[in-house]
């Protein structure tokens, strides 16, 4: 036996529990970072002996008790399939490696292997079956977690062993990061003859995933995609991984999954890949996903076999939406069509409400600063020369180290200018993205926009060092004050078809100005608070009127102002310290 075995490989070797190893582990003080770390030879002949003494095996059977007492916390239910997708950098073998695992472990003595690709299968190994999720890559990961939905359970980044840490890499890893999932390093590539391992596990430990045998605790299993070599250990890996996460879900009940992806067949109609995570999705089922309805009139799995039933984690192709769902919607089976349609009906209607009534807030500094103290803020940073990033991330460290209630999360940092996949990243984590000496696209300063990100680029170095250390020590959020610019009366409501109603008021203090914030007061109580969309005096649009004047007030979004009402225009202002 050599000097050193790994804690997963005695845990198999004596057929016990990975948690009742750890636990006895615990029992004899052992020090161990995973269940990837090593023992040393006589430790190991240690808990042999421990297992094999009958008056030691009560200490061994008290041991594993105390671990299992605060089971109550675990999730409720049997044991699941665990879900991972696989990411990287283009070329490093991502594709590969799921095509290997698609061949020898899905198709295994199938002629012509799979028969129908619905965007997600599952592979069947000695420890039980493992889903995988085959998206495009890590845009695909977040822009479903930006949805809202938690369907990933692991992460496996592929590294290729002849280029290391590449840009999408980094990206990749921050994606897994935001979204809190285990990550296993899968170091691809192995046999060609440039192939250095070392150099991949010394790379990994600069981006915060050190491997165990660097002195972390981050899996990293050497593979050849090609070949098949190390496939079925990266496959033990995350069902050992797996097994540590505790993995369950209910079996009974009505179902409900997440939508993976859709497409319109010209001959099906609606197919929808669906990831059932709760329950049993039955044909016949009644579903909803966001603002869409249907039946399942058929089901099949990822190999083209029609099911009657699937449970949690099962990925299912389902035909008999009315209409296409959303990648990354929520999927729930109901009682019946009745309520299926009536659930989709009132999800419109709030739809639609909120568009009335919703004032899209950003992520903004401002906020950042008052929301800053003890708390975790996340950045997003890009620069044009890979020294003024190196001069940003001193600053960075420099003033997060000056503050106890402060930590900086540097969620991603790269030269050039702010991309898609910076936003999707911004977004799901509530980060704002920095640049300096860089200018976001066009298309990428709308998408910030739409998505309610706050964006901010800086040419002068000074000014952007100001606001990082403001946001670091969390000044506090500016204050504003109401400044009243006047008041007016409102007459007579005169209806307009297709422009809402106009108010027809009176002027009575100060000057009411179009654009300007505004409240409505009924009877001393506001009813409504907005802004003037339109101003006119008879025919004309107008900039302000003033005192003594008549006027047409039109109020944003607000078709219900009455005689007698009183309209007050104001600005806010900036409270200086």
């Amino acid at each position: 036996m050599s000097d050193k075995v790994r804690i997963y490989q005695l845990t198999k070797e004596l057929g016990i529990d990975t948690k009742q190893m750890l636990a006895l582990l615990d029992s004899i003080g052992v020090e161990y970072k995973s269940h990837s770390s090593t023992l040393d030879n006589e430790t190991a002949e240690t808990v042999r002996q421990l297992l094999h003494d009958e008056s030691d095996k009560r200490a061994a059977r008290a041991s594993r008790t105390a671990v299992a007492e605060p089971a109550i916390q675990r999730p409720k239910g049997p044991l699941r399939p665990p879900v991972v997708t696989v990411m990287g950098h283009v070329d490093h073998g991502k594709t590969s490696l799921l095509d290997f695992i698609r061949k020898a472990k899905v198709a295994e003595g199938e002629a012509g292997g799979i028969t129908q690709h619905i965007g997600a299968y599952q592979a069947q190994t000695p420890s039980g079956l493992i889903t995988f999720l085959d998206t495009p890559g890590h845009e695909a990961f977040t822009t479903i977690r930006q949805r809202g939905a938690t369907v990933t359970d692991i992460a496996v980044i592929v590294v290729a062993a002849d280029d290391s840490i590449m840009p999408q890499t980094r990206e990749a890893i921050a994606h897994a990061k935001a979204a809190k999932v285990p990550i296993i390093v899968a170091i691809n590539k192995i046999d060609l003859p440039q192939a250095n391992i070392d150099r991949v596990k010394r790379d990994l430990v600069k981006v915060e995933l050190a491997p165990e045998d660097y002195g972390g605790d981050t899996i990293a299993v050497p593979i050849s995609a090609k070949t098949g070599q190390g496939i079925d250990q990266l496959l033990e890996m995350i069902s050992l991984v797996a097994e540590l996460e505790d993995l369950r879900a209910p079996q009974t009940g009505l179902a409900s999954g997440t939508i993976i992806e859709s497409v319109l067949d010209k001959r099906a109609g609606v197919l929808a890949t669906v990831l059932v995570q709760r329950g049993t999705l039955k044909v016949g089922d009644s579903l909803v996903s966001g603002e869409v309805w249907g039946r399942v009139r058929a089901m099949s799995d990822f190999s083209g076999v029609r099911l009657q039933e699937a449970g949690p984690s099962t990925p299912v192709q389902v035909l008999g939406f009315s209409e296409q769902p959303h990648a990354g919607d929520r999927v729930e089976a109901v009682v019946s069509d009745q309520v299926a349609k009536a659930l989709v009906s009132e999800r419109i209607a709030a739809r639609q409400e909120q568009v009335v009534q919703r004032d899209k807030r950003a992520v903004t500094l401002a906020e950042l600063f008052g929301q800053s103290k003890r708390q975790r803020l996340n950045l997003v940073l890009r620069a044009d020369t890979q020294g003024s990033l190196e001069a940003i991330k001193g600053v960075l460290a420099r003033e997060a180290a000056t503050s106890d209630e402060v930590e900086v999360n540097l969620l991603f940092d790269a030269v050039g200018a702010p991309t898609e996949a910076d936003l999707l990243l911004a977004s799901t984590a509530e980060a704002i993205v920095m640049s300096f000496g860089v200018t976001a696209p066009g298309s990428v300063k709308k998408s910030a926009e739409r998505y309610g990100i706050e964006m901010r680029e800086y040419r002068i170095i000074y000014d952007l060092i100001d606001d990082v250390k403001r946001l670091i020590r969390g000044q506090v959020e500016p204050v504003f004050a109401e400044q009243l610019l006047g008041r007016a009366e409102v007459r007579l409501v005169i209806k307009v078809p297709r422009s809402g109603n106009i108010a027809g008021s009176y002027v009575t203090d100060g000057l009411i100005r179009r654009g300007a914030k505004a409240r409505v007061l009924r009877g001393g109580k506001e009813v409504y608070k907005g802004s003037i969309a339109q101003l006119r005096r008879f025919k004309d649009d107008v900039r302000e009127v003033a005192t003594g004047f008549e006027c047409g007030i039109n109020l944003q979004n607000y078709d219900h102002v009455q005689e007698g009402d009183v309209i007050e225009c104001y600005d806010l202002v900036e409270v200086k310290a």
